[in-house]
């Protein structure tokens, strides 16, 4: 260990690159690495190391911050990284991977003796851009002061579920939660779409419930970057959400629940993400009520 942290972030797509972004002005040593590297460039300019493989990106790193697409994906990257991973380091693994998933990357996390912590976060791009996330966490007390500077520096609040990260209890709460987040989300698209087809303003729907228990913050985010066009960026996008719905309900299914409005979202955000609409906003569901020509 140094007096300077050192922290590799894998992944630098929406979440990744802004995470590593407040990571550099926080004063940690960044390193990066992105599979396109394109994406992860740009972080050259904050003062991260730009690396051209995984090995080369976790050389020397006390912790590694992975926020890839899935479970099997940080599992391949981290294999891959291996020859360069230093015995004792703190792995923070924020991909929303899904309960299976997590207990076999802590499988390999103990077999290359890694620090393992499940650390999913809950946010899209604006909270992470403002380093104001919310990281969900589980590992051993051991990690938690290494990991001290590099949570504050992407997130408002850390909450910490427990001391065994291959139980995955912060990958459980981080899927109870986005399970509202989709509903939400898909509703919100819903409601909209049959204003159109009733021709009701929505202005006189989000008039009627204002500052009433069925007024949302949420749903007005929602609601606006719909009429506004307003969908790339993405905050969160169409193809990511139709993943993580998908793990929703696997654990569901997996644990004797059935999920049905978490199943018929996934469903309609493979819909949206058919039209076309998979790099956009997840509020892009809304197209999914109609057929693309009439949407607009």
């Amino acid at each position: 260990m140094t007096d300077q942290l050192t922290v590799t972030v894998l992944g630098t797509g929406i979440m990744g690159a802004a995470m590593a972004r407040n990571l550099a002005r926080a004063g940690l040593a960044v390193r990066v690495w992105n599979r396109s590297r394109d994406k992860a460039e740009p972080l050259a300019a904050e003062g991260a190391f730009v690396a051209g493989d995984p090995e080369e990106a976790v050389r020397g790193a006390d912790v590694v911050l992975t926020m890839l697409y899935d479970g099997p994906a940080a599992l391949d990257v981290m294999r891959r990284a291996v020859p360069g991973l230093r015995t004792g380091a703190v792995w923070a693994q924020s991909t929303t991977a899904g309960v299976d998933a997590v207990a076999d990357l802590a499988a390999f996390a103990e077999e290359h003796g890694l620090l393992f912590v499940d650390a999913p976060v809950l946010g899209t791009r604006q909270p992470a851009e403002a380093g104001e996330l919310l990281v969900l966490a589980a590992g051993p007390a051991a990690a938690r002061d290494r990991l001290g500077p590099v949570f504050d520096a992407v997130g408002a609040r850390t909450v910490w579920t427990g001391e065994d990260g291959a139980a995955g209890t912060a990958t459980r709460l981080k899927l109870v939660a986005n399970s509202w987040v989709l509903a939400v989300n898909n509703a919100a698209g819903e409601s909209l779409s049959l204003a159109k087809a009733l021709g009701v303003d929505p202005d006189a729907f989000l008039g009627a419930i204002a500052g009433g228990p069925l007024d949302m913050g949420y749903l007005r985010a929602k609601a606006g970057l719909i009429r506004d066009g307003a969908l790339t960026p993405a905050q969160f996008a169409v193809g990511t959400a139709e993943k993580d719905a998908r793990l929703i309900v696997e654990a569901g299914e997996a644990n004797g629940v059935r999920l049905d409005l978490a199943a018929a979202g996934a469903d309609r955000l493979a819909r949206a993400a058919a039209q076309g609409h998979g790099d956009e906003d997840m509020a892009a569901a809304y197209y999914a009520s109609f057929e693309e020509k009439s949407a607009s």
